[in-house]
């Protein structure tokens, strides 16, 4: 008897490898996501840091006469809110679009394994059912011997 298993790779397999690495601008969203994104994008990005910077030296002068409690204001309301609110946001875009996308190939990697892994089981259902026809055989012969 032959074994008939005909293996069929997951389509996940081949379509990763067509499609390649994700990218943002893959990503599609509402008008008010279009919106949100674009807010967030600009000001996301570290040339908006770097704008807020300047922005908040320009009362840095102001802030040196006016004493150490006005210097401490600057700093914690102005300086750290402005910038840093910016150089905050550019990465946690990056750290968040990374995590999605990890995660959502994990768990496209998962059911194309699922899937392999059920091949395998056909493919050893097949072996098995090869195995107990020749165990069949062996017996039958094995009667017919000792009946000799």
């Amino acid at each position: 008897m032959a074994i008939t298993f005909e293996h069929v790779p997951h389509p996940r397999i081949a379509a990763r490898k067509a499609a390649g690495p994700p990218k943002t601008a893959d990503e599609h969203v509402g008008v008010n996501g279009r919106i949100a994104l674009t807010l967030t994008t600009a000001v996301g990005t570290m040339w908006c840091a770097y704008a807020f910077a300047v922005l908040a030296l320009v009362v840095l002068p102001d802030a040196i006469r006016g004493g150490t409690l006005t210097l401490i204001q600057w700093v914690s309301q102005t300086f750290i809110q402005l910038v840093m609110l910016s150089v905050i946001m550019v990465g946690q875009n990056i750290l968040g679009k990374a995590s999605d996308k990890r995660a959502d190939m994990t768990y496209q990697d998962a059911d194309a394994i699922l899937h392999e892994a059920l091949q395998i089981q056909t493919h050893l259902k097949a072996q098995d059912d090869a195995l107990n026809t020749l165990l069949d055989r062996i017996t039958v012969l094995e009667a017919a011997i000792a009946k000799s």
